[in-house]
């Protein structure tokens, strides 16, 4: 796939950040604390990639507002008690983000995570400037929506068609076909590389750090 793409767009948790296990203990430890029905793993799973007020929604549709404005903090206030560092992203993708910067590709992030959230995962891991440009689910529309990827290429003045999302959720394949962008899947997060599928990327790989072998052709 070399010279097919110049800017490449990862999705954070699950693709970049190996975070999806902690989100879903976070998610039920809110549950728990907020006397709500603690969601199953697989359901928990599912909804990360969207943006935090939609998820709330889908896995507790009983909750009112209320409830769900404690569920947030509730939320928040677990994941964030895990100190986060470099070794929080997924073995290699330091050194693939480097390589890909390296190799002349743009790089970006659309993620449904908060823009607080977002600055706090990218000083802990010192990645912030290897990235153009990135967008949150609290600043713009949340996933499958098209509009973070939209806005990432108005920002880099990157065509759709020389545009490649990379996501583990079927929430970033769908976001990108709404886009009109092509897409690779990696099954290493959210979803299994047989749902990723339903949704045609181009490739679904084990692991984002396969992406540079294939990047650089």
């Amino acid at each position: 796939m070399k010279n097919r793409f110049d800017l490449i767009i990862f999705d954070w948790d699950g693709t970049l950040a190996d975070s999806v296990d902690w989100i879903v203990q976070s998610l039920q430890i809110a549950a728990k604390e907020c006397d709500c029905p603690i969601p199953e793993y697989q359901a928990t799973k599912s909804i990360i990639g969207l943006s935090i007020d939609k998820a709330m929604n889908i896995l507790f549709p009983e909750a009112d507002a209320l409830i769900t404005e404690q569920l947030i903090k509730c939320y928040r206030q677990a994941f964030y008690s895990k100190k986060m560092t470099q070794d929080d992203l997924f073995l290699g993708v330091n050194t693939m983000l480097q390589q890909l910067k390296q190799l002349g590709y743009t790089l970006a992030v659309a993620t449904g995570k908060s823009r607080s959230g977002l600055d706090r995962a990218l000083q802990a891991t010192q990645t912030a400037e290897l990235f153009s440009i990135t967008r949150c689910a609290d600043e713009t529309a949340s996933k499958p929506n098209p509009k973070m990827i939209e806005e990432i290429i108005q920002h880099t003045q990157i065509t759709a068609e020389r545009t490649l999302m990379v996501g583990d959720s079927t929430h970033d394949l769908k976001m990108a076909q709404n886009a009109n962008v092509s897409a690779i899947g990696v099954s290493c997060g959210a979803h299994s590389e047989s749902l990723l599928q339903q949704y045609q990327p181009l490739l679904c790989l084990k692991q984002t750090t396969e992406l540079l072998e294939i990047m650089k052709g």
